[in-house]
C-alpha cells in the first residue's frame, strides 16, 4: 500500500524544522581530542568513530574469520539461490539472464582449485586474472580463497606494458585470462609472460593462440580442459588464516608503475562485518532476492566488496555483457535492485548518455507542459526531503506521476538502492538522484588501502549531499595538518589530510618497504585527500595533497608525472595539466615552443606574430594532435590524454606568480589564472550541454 502525501503533516513538518535548527544531527562521535603539533611533528584533529562504534569495534562474525568462509557459509545456506548471472550470445543478439547457483559455483570452485594444485600451485602462489566481469572471474577469485592462493587481479583497461610490469612484480606463475585479452597477453612486450607455467582461458583458445603458448613453454587450457583436470586430480582444501595474504591488488602510481596493495583475509571480512552492521540499521533490510548488476572492473576494490557482500547474502550478481554501450539492455533484461557507479556513471544518467537511456534527452522530449509540471514536480518532492521526510513518503504522487516513468524504469524498474564511489559526486548529480530515482542514493570514499570503506554516507538524509559521509563502522577517522597548503584540521573550518586506522587498513605496499612507511605511521594511513570535517560529523572531500587527481570514472592521475611525458612533444614548451574529480577528461594550458611554432606557421601559410598565431584554432588542433601522439607513443592510458588545449603565448614565470623560485607549478594559482578558459573549453567538449530544473 502507498504511503500518503505528506501535505496533512504540515505542523509535524513546521516542528522539525524548529527541532532541526535547535539540535543537529550527528553522524560520528568524537573518541579522542586533537593537539597541536610539536618538535616538528603537524598537528591532528580529534579522532572520530561511527555512532555504532562509539563503545569499541563490533566483534566480527565467528563463522566468517576469512574470504574463503564468506563464500563456503553462503553454499551451506543458500545452495539452491541463483548466484552468478551472465547472457549467453545466440542468433546475433544477447538472450535472457542464465544462472548459476551456489552449489554450482562451489562445485566448479573445487575442480578449478584442485587443477591448480595439480598444476603446481602451492599455498601463497600469486594466481593472476586478466579480463572482464564473468562467472569464471568469481570461480577463479574462490578457488585461490579455497587454497590459500594469492589473488591479483589484472586491470582489464590496462594495456601489456603495465600487465607486464605487474606479472613480473608478483612474480605470477598462473593466469585465467579472457579470450579477448590472450593476444595482449602473449603479446613479445609482455616480456614477464615468459615466466607463465601455465594460462587459462575463460571460454577456449584458438590453435594459433596454442601454439604461440607452447613457444614460450607456457601450457595453455580451455576453461572445460582445466575442469576435467580439476575432477581427474581432486585435492584436499588449504583453507586461510586471517592474516594471510587474500590478494594484491595494484593501483595507480605517481610514476608510472602500478603499486600493489596487500589486502587480508581479515581485511575482507572486518569490512563485510562492518557492512552488515551499517545495513541492519535501516528500516529496508537486504534480502537473498536482491540483485547487483556487475559492471564496475573486478579489478578494483569497490566492485570486488560490493559482490563479496552479496555473496555473504545469499544474494544475486549478473554481469554486465561486456559493451557499456548498451548496458541499458542489460538493464532492463536484469532488473537489478542495486546499481554502484563512478561518478562518470551517474553523470551520464543526469546528462542523457544513450548508454543510460538519456533522462534529460526523455524530458526534452516531453511537451512544455509535461516539461513544466515534471520541474513543479521535483522542486515539491526535494522541498518534503529537504523537511527530513524519507525518500518514500516525501511525494508518492510525484514518484507515481514523474519519477517512475522517466528515472527508475529506465533502469530496470526494481532498484532500491544507488551508491556512488571512487571519486566526489557532484551535489548537482546527487539531489537529481535522490530526488527522481525513487531509490535510496548514499555516497561513500575509500581506497584499495581501506578494502573500498573509509566514510559511508546515509540515505535519507538530505544534509549529507555534497559529502561522503562518516567514519566506516570498522574503522577511526582523523584529520592532519599539511602546514604547506593551509590546511589546520583544528582551524575552523577543520581540513586536512585524511588519515585512517582499523582492522580495514592494508598490511602494505608489495615489495615497496619505503612507500608503505611514507603512508603508514602510527597505525595511520594517510590517503594524501584532504577533506574538511563538518559540524555534524560527516567528511567533505575538497582537494588532494598529492598533484595525483581522480577522475570522474574513477581513475587515478598523477598530474606531474603527464607534464614530464608531454614536455617532450617538439611543439611544447611548457604544460599544465589540469583534471577535475567532476570530468571525466584531461585539459592542458600549453605554452608553444617559440621557434617550431613560427617553422610552423611558415609550412602551413600562417602569417603572424608568435601571440597572434597561439589564438589560431588550427595551432590549437596541431598541438592538440602532437599531444596525442605523444602519449600513443609512451602508452598512456586513454584517461591520460589530453582532450582539449589553451594556448599561452607567455610563459608561465614571467611575473604572474604562477610558479615557484624553483619553477614547481602553483596550481592552486594556476587554476585561478585560467579558470574561466578552462570552464569554457570543458563545455565545449561536452557539447555545451548545461542542465537546470
Amino acid at each position: 500500500m502507498q504511503s500518503k502525501d505528506p501535505k496533512p503533516y504540515i505542523l509535524r513538518s513546521l516542528l522539525l524544522q524548529v527541532l532541526r535548527a535547535s539540535r543537529m544531527k550527528m553522524f560520528s562521535v568524537k573518541v579522542e581530542e586533537g593537539r597541536e603539533g610539536r618538535d616538528g611533528n603537524p598537528s591532528v584533529g580529534p579522532v572520530y568513530r561511527n555512532l555504532l562504534a562509539k563503545n569499541g569495534f563490533p566483534p566480527t562474525d565467528a563463522d566468517m574469520c576469512t574470504a574463503w568462509d564468506v563464500f563456503r557459509v553462503s553454499h551451506e545456506k543458500y545452495p539452491g539461490n541463483r548466484m552468478l548471472g551472465w547472457r549467453e550470445f545466440n542468433d546475433g543478439k544477447f538472450g535472457p539472464y542464465i544462472w548459476k547457483t551456489y552449489k554450482e559455483v562451489y562445485e566448479e570452485v573445487m575442480h578449478i582449485g584442485s587443477a591448480l594444485r595439480a598444476s603446481g600451485a602451492e599455498p601463497g602462489s600469486r594466481i593472476g586474472i586478466y579480463g572482464s566481469n564473468c562467472p569464471q572471474w568469481i570461480v577463479a577469485m574462490e578457488a585461490c580463497n579455497a587454497h590459500s592462493l594469492i589473488c591479483v587481479p589484472l586491470y582489464d583497461t590496462l594495456g601489456p606494458g603495465a600487465v607486464n610490469f605487474i606479472i613480473g612484480h608478483a612474480e605470477i606463475d598462473f593466469v585465467f585470462v579472457q579470450d579477448k585479452k590472450v593476444k595482449e597477453l602473449l603479446d613479445p612486450e609482455c616480456t614477464h609472460a615468459k615466466r607463465l607455467k601455465m594460462i587459462v582461458c575463460f571460454t577456449s583458445l584458438t590453435v594459433e593462440e596454442k601454439k604461440k603458448a607452447a613457444s614460450i613453454e607456457v601450457k595453455p587450457y580451455s576453461w572445460n580442459e582445466f575442469l576435467h583436470m580439476g575432477k581427474d586430480y581432486p585435492s584436499e582444501l588449504s583453507p586461510p588464516q586471517p592474516l594471510n595474504i587474500c590478494t594484491i591488488m595494484y593501483t595507480s602510481g605517481t610514476s608510472g608503475d602500478p603499486k600493489g596493495v596487500i589486502l587480508t583475509h581479515e581485511n575482507i571480512v572486518t569490512c563485510i562485518g562492518g557492512l552488515d552492521l551499517f545495513m541492519d540499521q535501516f528500516e529496508d533490510k537486504m534480502t537473498v532476492d536482491d540483485v547487483y548488476i556487475s559492471f564496475l572492473p573486478l579489478a578494483h576494490i569497490l566492485d570486488r566488496m560490493i559482490e563479496e557482500y552479496f555473496f555473504h547474502k545469499g544474494a544475486s550478481v549478473g554481469y554486465y555483457h561486456g559493451d557499456l554501450n548498451a548496458l541499458k539492455d542489460d538493464l532492463m533484461e536484469l532488473k537489478p535492485t542495486f546499481l554502484a557507479g563512478v561518478p562518470r556513471v551517474f553523470e551520464r544518467i543526469h546528462e542523457g548518455m544513450e548508454v543510460f537511456y538519456s533522462v534529460i534527452k526523455a524530458l526534452e522530449e516531453l511537451n512544455p507542459r509535461r516539461r513544466a509540471i515534471f520541474h513543479i514536480l521535483y522542486k515539491y518532492k526535494l522541498a518534503w526531503l529537504n523537511l527530513g521526510f524519507k525518500q518514500k513518503n516525501a511525494s508518492w504522487l510525484a514518484d507515481l506521476l514523474a519519477f517512475r516513468k522517466v528515472v527508475k524504469s529506465r533502469l530496470g524498474g526494481r532498484i532500491r538502492l544507488i551508491v556512488s564511489g571512487g571519486a566526489p559526486l557532484s551535489s548537482e548529480v546527487e539531489e537529481f538522484l535522490r530526488v527522481t530515482s525513487c531509490a535510496f542514493v548514499l555516497q561513500g570514499y575509500g581506497l584499495t588501502e581501506t578494502c573500498g570503506l573509509t566514510t559511508v554516507g546515509f540515505p535519507d538524509e538530505m544534509s549529507l549531499l555534497g559529502t561522503v559521509g562518516s567514519a566506516f563502522v570498522s574503522s577511526e577517522l582523523r584529520l592532519e595538518e599539511v602546514p604547506e597548503m593551509g590546511y589546520d584540521p583544528l582551524g575552523d573550518p577543520p581540513r586536512g589530510e585524511i588519515c585512517v586506522r582499523g582492522k580495514t587498513a592494508f598490511a602494505g605496499y608489495y615489495k615497496n618497504p619505503e612507500l608503505t612507511r611514507e603512508t603508514l605511521i602510527d597505525g595511520w594511513f594517510h590517503t594524501g585527500d584532504i577533506g574538511e570535517m563538518l559540524p555534524n560529523g560527516v567528511v567533505k572531500i575538497i582537494d588532494r595533497k598529492k598533484n595525483l587527481v581522480k577522475l570522474s570514472q574513477g581513475e587515478y592521475v598523477a598530474l606531474e608525472y603527464l607534464e614530464k611525458v608531454y614536455c617532450i612533444t617538439p611543439i611544447v614548451e611548457d604544460i599544465w595539466v589540469y583534471g577535475d574529480s567532476f570530468k571525466s577528461m584531461l585539459v592542458a594550458v600549453v605554452v608553444p615552443h617559440e621557434e617550431n611554432t613560427l617553422r610552423w606557421a611558415h609550412q602551413n601559410g600562417h602569417r603572424g606574430s608568435f601571440s597572434e598565431l597561439c589564438s589560431l584554432n588550427q595551432l590549437q588542433d596541431y598541438v592538440r594532435l602532437e599531444l596525442k601522439s605523444t602519449a600513443e607513443r609512451n602508452k598512456l592510458r586513454g584517461f591520460e590524454h589530453i582532450k582539449g588545449v589553451i594556448l599561452e603565448p607567455q610563459q608561465f614565470d614571467a611575473g604572474k606568480d604562477l610558479v615557484t623560485p624553483t619553477l614547481k607549478k602553483k596550481r592552486g594559482i594556476l587554476f585561478k589564472c585560467y579558470k574561466g578558459e578552462i570552464d569554457e573549453l570543458y563545455k565545449k567538449l561536452s557539447g555545451g550541454r548545461t542542465t537546470s530544473y
